[in-house]
Formats: C-alpha cells, sequence, structure tokens
C-alpha cells in the first residue's frame, strides 16, 4: 500500500470519528440535562474527547505522510505513534475526572428521571459506537495503524461505558434505586485500566519494541537462500513507522572467495530487500576462513561446550591464532535476554570452559544479548555450492542465536576470474607464486582473520 493510500485512509477515518462523536456529544449532553444523570453528561463529555481524539489522529495522519528532510532524514511517520501515546493519556485523564465525578455522586446523590427518550439515546449511542470500534479496527488493520487501533479500543470502552449507564438507567426506572454514582464508578475504573494499557502499547514503538519474530525470521531465512552465504548473525531492525524499516546484519563468506564477488552478492541482497520487501538493509560481510580443519574442528567443540551451559545460546566470528606457547581463541556469544547471568558472569563461564579444554587456549570472547526467550537466527547456513535441498537437516530455527556453525567441509575451487580481472589481458593468467609461502597453503594463523590465498591470488592476478 502506497503512502498517499494509506494517509488517505486514516484522514478518512479520522473525519469520520470527529462527526460521529461530535453527533453523540449534542444528543448525550441533552439527554444528561434533561434527566439530570451525571452518568450521561459525563459519557457526553467521553464523546467530546473522543472528538478531540479524532482531530489528532487526522492531523497525525496528516504530518506523518511527510517525505524526508534534512532535519529528519528517516521521515515522519513516527508522528503517528506520539498521537496514539497523546490519546492514551485522553483516555486515562477522562477516567479520572468521571472517577472524580462519580465519587462526589456518590456521597452526595441526586435524584436523576430517567425518560424514554434518555433510554432510546442510551441505546442509539451504543449502536453507533459498535460500528464505529469495527470500522477503526478494519481500517486500523488494514493500513497497520498503532493510533487508529487505539482508537478503536477507546470506542469499545464507549461502548461498555455507554451500556453500563443504560443498565443503571433502567435499573432507576424500574426500582427507584439510586445507582448513578456507583455505576460511574465503576465506568472510571475501567477507562483508567483500559487507558493505562493503551499507554502502553503505544508507546513501545517510540520506545524501541522488538521486532516481530515472523520478520526476523522471514530476513534470516531470505539471506540463508543466497548461495555464498555461509553465517548470519547480529541484526538489529529499527522501524520509523509503517513502511519504513532499516536493518543492519553480518553476513559471513568463505575468505577464500574473490572478496569482490562477495561484495557483489552482498549489494545484491541490499537491493532486493529494498525492492521486494520495502527494507533498507545494510550487510557488513565478514570473511571466514573454512579451510583450516584444526579450526573447523576447534569450533565443534567450542560450540557443544558453550551450548551445555546456555542451550540457547550461539558464538559467531569464530577464528584462532595459533601460537608456540598458547593459542588464542576468538569469537562472540550471543545468549537470549532471558538468561539471568550477567554478560561478565557468561564470560567467565564460557572462559573457564575454554581453558579446561587446553590450558594452551585463551579465550577472547565478547557477550551479545540477543531478543527473546529462544532468541531468533537462521541455523546453519549452507555452504557455497549447496542446494536449497541442504537445509533440509539443520539444526532447529530457534536453536542458535544469531551465529551459524558450518561443518568442517573440504576447500572448494577458487570461482573463475571475474570479468573485471580478465579485461586486464585476453587470457587469464595464474598467479605468480608468493614468495615463502607453500603451494595451496592458507593463512589460518593471521590475526585479522584475513589473508587466505584466494585474496592473495586476487591481488597477484592484477599486479601480474
Amino acid at each position: 500500500m502506497s503512502n498517499m493510500s494509506r494517509e488517505r485512509q486514516g484522514s478518512l477515518a479520522g473525519a469520520v470519528g470527529i462527526g460521529t462523536n461530535i453527533l453523540l456529544f449534542v444528543i448525550k449532553l441533552i439527554a444528561g440535562l434533561l434527566s439530570g444523570s451525571v452518568a450521561i453528561m459525563a459519557d457526553a463529555v467521553n464523546n467530546l474527547t473522543d472528538s478531540g481524539s479524532s482531530i489528532i489522529m487526522l492531523v497525525g495522519f496528516r504530518l506523518s505522510g511527510k517525505p524526508a528532510d534534512r532535519e529528519h532524514p528517516f521521515g515522519h511517520a513516527r508522528i503517528e505513534y506520539l498521537c496514539g501515546v497523546i490519546v492514551s493519556f485522553i483516555v486515562l485523564i477522562l477516567g479520572l475526572e468521571l472517577a472524580k465525578t462519580s465519587i462526589g455522586k456518590i456521597f452526595s446523590p441526586e435524584k436523576a428521571s430517567f425518560g424514554p427518550i434518555s433510554l432510546i439515546v442510551l441505546g442509539v449511542s451504543v449502536l453507533i459506537k459498535i460500528w464505529l470500534c469495527l470500522f477503526y479496527t478494519r481500517v486500523g488493520r488494514n493500513i497497520n495503524s498503532q493510533s487508529l487501533i487505539a482508537t478503536a479500543s477507546d470506542s469499545r470502552n464507549d461502548v461498555i461505558s455507554t451500556s453500563v449507564v443504560l443498565l443503571g438507567a433502567l435499573l432507576t426506572r424500574l426500582t427507584s434505586l439510586n445507582l448513578d454514582g456507583w455505576l460511574g464508578l465503576c465506568v472510571a475504573a475501567f477507562i483508567i485500566v483500559s487507558g493505562v494499557k493503551l499507554t502502553i502499547e503505544t508507546a513501545d514503538p517510540l520506545l524501541g519494541r522488538a521486532p516481530e519474530r515472523e520478520l526476523v525470521q522471514g530476513i534470516y531465512d531470505r539471506i540463508r537462500s543466497y548461495e555464498g552465504i555461509i553465517g548470519i548473525h547480529d541484526l538489529t531492525v529499527h522501524s520509523y513507522g509503517e513502511g519504513r524499516t532499516f536493518a543492519s546484519v553480518h553476513c559471513e563468506v568463505p575468505a577464500e572467495d574473490d572478496i569482490l564477488v562477495s561484495h557483489d552478492l552482498i549489494d545484491n541482497i541490499e537491493r532486493d530487500f529494498l525492492t521486494e520487501e520495502n527494507i533498507h538493509l545494510v550487510i557488513h560481510l565478514d570473511p571466514v576462513i573454512t579451510c583450516d580443519p584444526k579450526a573447523n574442528e576447534l569450533k565443534e567443540r567450542v560450540i557443544s561446550r558453550v551450548e551445555a551451559l546456555y542451550p540457547q545460546a550461539a558464538i559467531h566470528d569464530f577464528r584462532v591464532v595459533w601460537g608456540v606457547t598458547h593459542s588464542n581463541v576468538l569469537f562472540d556469544v550471543a545468549v537470549p535476554f532471558s538468561v539471568k547471568d550477567s554478560d561478565e558472569q557468561v564470560k567467565a563461564e564460557v572462559t573457564a570452559q575454554i581453558e579446561a579444554m587446553d590450558p594452551t587456549y585463551r579465550a577472547v570472547l565478547a557477550v551479545d544479548r540477543t531478543w527473546g526467550g529462544g532468541g531468533v537466527g537462521g541455523g546453519e547456513a549452507r555452504p557455497p555450492g549447496g542446494s536449497a535441498q541442504d537445509d533440509a537437516g539443520p539444526p532447529p530455527p530457534w536453536l542458535r542465536v544469531f551465529g551459524v556453525a558450518p561443518a568442517p567441509r573440504l576447500p572448494t575451487p577458487p570461482p573463475p576470474p571475474p570479468p573485471h580481472v580478465q579485461e586486464f589481458s585476453s587470457t587469464p593468467k595464474e598467479s605468480p607464486p608468493l614468495r615463502g609461502v607453500p603451494e595451496n597453503s592458507c593463512f589460518c594463523g593471521s590475526p585479522l582473520g584475513l589473508g587466505c590465498r584466494g585474496i592473495f591470488g586476487f591481488v597477484g592476478r592484477v599486479w601480474v
């Protein structure tokens, strides 16, 4: 749905709400003055307040549709969230004022006279509010508007409060019991509770609510479908309003592959997400050495130890710097927020496990926190050269949060030189041997985790 169509639907809903609530205010005010009922007059004021809420919503939709500018490079769509918070505060204030009036009516009761006209007005008001609640709900879900959904909840509250007033009017007319103040207090309590809930719900997006699990898993699954991606982690998603989603993620690629080929793959993924998912995705490329069987075997052992400590945890950015007296084992461990241990405790526990494997290992790790109790992750991404069927047997997608642990695999042949490399010569030239480096070797001990022969081979081809 385009922003223009969404703005039109939201503006229409706001205009309908303004007209409907002003009409209800007028007829209820007249009925309240004729009957002398504080409950009916409070209900009339409630409808007047709803008209103000509709005006705020209408202005909010107009402002949220403004394009991005220099001061607000991500657009103005979050104004809609602010409007939802304002409506929630109005509901809360209304409930408190009604409670104050009702308590005064309890201690100083006044006789109310409910005639047929008052009862008919209340009955018609209930029917109109039911229709308005359904109308707001349908439009709000259609355009995914938090402010409209909050207004629909407010209309539902009006249905309940007016129904209680109508019930009290019937009881007063049939039994002569004056329950006006008590019924008003019950309605006030309900409105206050609803106002608190609405305030929390509408403020969540402004505070930075975690994205929906379905959205996160969909991003992981789609990125995993691209051949050449062997790991995904550190996904961050920010919403700046409906249709304005920005995300960043780290994607692991084999360090042996041509860096320009991997960069082209990343560009394609970012473009596909923008054009097809309307998500502004920025990908950080992480080269991972996969041609060191010793490091791969150690990685699997580390994964087992970490998962034994924290079953919902995962690791990523794993690399090893082999040394003579000791070896540095570097990685990040991602644990969900449901884990009660502090980051320092997690680091101490994992470090103890690494050093227990071999006294010469020195753990150098960082702790990440991930969303939800089970976290979110993509499981194991398929290795280069695999197919979609290769993903049939990885662990459950919620098992490993942000990290992947591809099984050791044999080194794959380097890809053919891309056109921008071959254009230097009519026939591709073989890479000259690197001085002091044996053939088929891999710089797996590089402190930066780079330097595999694929990258040096590319440099050699361009240089020659």
